[in-house]
């Protein structure tokens, strides 16, 4: 029987142990080939108006899932071959030279990548086009109905997981010549010593990841550690003492706590927690490592994902407090306005809901009254009387008004954040121009416009005797403000507009910046979603691989167990708890990292990101669960000799 032949048989023999290996690298080639698919379609370009985003935008993820496909590959090769020592202390010992052995494993590795290429490519050609379909449909585009597979993405899929394939099958060759065959066959007695517990370390631990989520959560302009350290420093400060602090706490706090449980004798002798306790207590400290990174690995993952869900989320809210009208825009002239309004009015599919037209004045101001204002001392507003305010108010359902007397006024500031922006209310700012000097003094501030902000400058509200006193005085347009049904449908009366109205008609749409935020949250939100999967599906295969390592080395300590009559109702129950254990850890943390982050982000965003965030969250610990489920049965089956 050949080389070749042999590892053949070898890979049905353990494809139990290879499946989610193989499952996790054919979804990882799958999602490659489609992410390379639509880089190379140009139909996909047509659709989003040439936008260069895609392109660019799949260039970049696939470079980043390359690296952690490869990184994931060569990591679980590793425990593969680590994993049997003794069957490869077998073949040395029966005479099997270490270049026949390492030629067999690297045929083993081969034939999985070649096989998983296979697979992954024509499961990619068949579901590329549900997944263009899918980031059509987030990104706000119809359905393409002519997309095709480039033969270059075919090409370039299979250079680069050939190559990765074979550089770790190299790999693989390479660690024979690492291993004695005395080792090889002790490699399930090698001894393990009781780690050592750090009272002091464990503190330590807490104490980092603490201060790394207390400076995450400080407010950027008031915080004086972010003032002392830099905006620059302080988030490679917090990354470094989270990082630190999560494996102190893997390495060094966790195995303080098993000690202090073995003092619960009550709880210590029940059933086999002896066993069960025992088992974490001493494999702790070489589990920490790779605990930690899974858990770096799942807060970036969640965070990223949950960010990207949450523009998307909010994108119509964002485009909506910039927009509250469907259009505005300066009535130029009678003749350009009139043609604006007809091809409104006749909008198929479209309703016209109002139709304002607001005299708005532009004037000149001295801020330097304004409290905390650290920019510049002039500034042009745009004023409107509060009567139109409160109408404009009233039409897109804000039950909201004004009451403004004399010299009294009201800030309209959509972007308004404590702490940056000015201290408006109380504050006075001066009007001036020509035959124009007046003080006015902000009784209120109100965090929206009803104005489109790409129309008008920043805009006050002044009373209606005021309004009158400056309007022959000042530079008077008119706005034409719009507001229609199915405004987010409204591609072709923008396009429509567009040509109508020349530039300095300003026209600001809501259908506008809403498009550009669908296809910027939507691609962000499918790649992040993907990649997300991807990385999920590798760290839950990692703990899984594990182990099944660790089971194979506790099967004789099991079946010794049943054999004095302990039932395989509580060595399952043991093994579960064991389990549970290696994988919330990491989980646990990965999701306080992520909702500390999350929290930090939705200060700066000043927006609630509770529903994508939870929504995130729930769909990864699902996920984490069916690998959680697939790892006590795997272990079971193994430490009972069940088939």
């Amino acid at each position: 029987m050949t080389l070749f032949r042999i590892a053949g048989k070898n890979i049905r023999k353990n494809f139990t142990n290879y499946f989610l290996y193989f499952a996790s690298m054919i979804f990882s080639i799958v999602i490659y080939f489609t992410f390379v698919s639509l880089k190379y379609d140009n139909t996909i370009q047509s659709a989003s108006d040439g936008s260069p985003k895609i392109s660019s935008a799949f260039s970049g993820a696939a470079v980043v899932l390359i690296v952690f496909v490869a990184m994931f590959i060569w990591y679980s090769n590793s425990f593969f071959t680590r994993k049997r020592k003794k069957e490869v202390g077998l073949y040395s010992l029966l005479g099997v030279r270490k270049k026949q052995i390492g030629r067999m494993l690297f045929y083993e590795n081969f034939l999985m990548g070649v096989l998983a290429l296979i697979v992954g490519v024509a499961l990619g050609f068949v579901l590329s086009r549900f997944f263009v379909m899918i980031l059509m449909k987030v990104m706000g585009y119809g359905v393409i109905a002519n997309f095709s597979i480039s033969p270059a993405a075919i090409v370039n899929t299979v250079i680069v997981f050939m190559a990765i394939t074979l550089l770790t099958s190299v790999q693989g060759y390479r660690l024979i010549y690492r291993f004695k065959l005395i080792e090889l066959f002790h490699a399930d007695q090698e001894h393990e010593k009781e780690p050592r517990s750090s009272v002091l370390i464990a503190l330590l631990s807490v104490i980092l990841i603490g201060f790394g989520y207390w400076l995450a959560l400080q407010n950027l302009v008031t915080s004086k550690a972010w003032a002392t350290l830099g905006l620059m420093l302080t988030p490679l400060v917090i990354l470094i003492t989270v990082i630190l602090g999560t494996y102190l706490l893997f390495n060094t706090l966790t195995v303080t706590l098993l000690k202090l449980s073995r003092k619960n004798k009550k709880s210590y002798w029940k059933g086999l927690n002896l066993i069960g306790t025992s088992q974490l207590l001493y494999r702790m400290k070489g589990n920490a490592r790779t605990l930690t990174v899974i858990a770096v690995l799942s807060a970036t993952t969640l965070t990223a994902v949950g960010t990207a869900y949450s523009l998307y989320y909010n994108n119509r809210m964002n485009a909506e407090m910039a927009n509250p009208n469907s259009f505005t825009f300066i009535g130029v002239d009678g003749k350009t306005t009139a043609k604006a309004d007809q091809a409104i009015e006749q909008a198929a599919g479209h309703k016209v809901l109002y139709h304002e037209s607001v005299p708005v004045l532009e004037v000149d101001a001295d801020i330097s009254g304004l409290k905390q204002n650290a920019g510049s001392m002039e500034q042009t507003y745009s004023v409107i009387a509060s009567r139109d305010f409160n109408r404009l108010a009233k039409l897109q359902g804000r039950d909201d008004f004004v009451s403004l007397e004399g010299s009294e006024a009201a800030v309209l500031d959509p972007a308004y954040m404590e702490g940056i922006s000015p201290d408006y209310v109380g504050s006075t700012v001066k009007l001036q121009g020509k035959g124009i000097n007046e003080v006015i003094r902000f009784k209120a501030l109100k965090e929206y416009t009803v104005l489109n902000l790409g129309t008008v400058y920043s805009t006050i509200v002044v009373g209606d005797e005021m309004f009158a006193a400056l309007q022959p005085k000042a530079q008077t347009t008119t706005i034409e403000a719009y507001g229609i049904s199915r405004q987010d449908k409204a591609k072709e009366l923008t396009g429509q507009l567009q040509s109508i109205l020349p530039e300095k008609a300003e026209l600001s749409s809501f259908y506008d910046q809403y498009a550009r935020g669908m296809e910027s949250s939507g691609l962000l939100m499918f790649m992040g979603g993907f990649l997300g999967l991807v990385f999920l599906a590798a760290t839950g295969s990692i703990i899984y691989f594990k182990q099944l390592t660790e089971a194979s080395s506790d099967k004789a300590r099991y079946l010794i167990l049943h054999k004095i009559g302990v039932k395989k109702r509580e060595i399952r129950k043991t093994v579960a708890k064991q389990v549970l254990f290696i994988f919330a850890l990491p989980l646990a943390f990965g999701i306080a990292h992520c909702a500390v982050a999350l929290m930090a982000l939705s200060k700066l965003m000043m927006t609630s990101l509770v529903v994508p965030v939870v929504s995130c969250m729930g769909i990864y610990v699902c996920i984490y669960l069916v690998y959680y489920l697939l790892t006590v049965n795997s272990y079971y089956k193994i430490v009972t000799n069940v088939k």
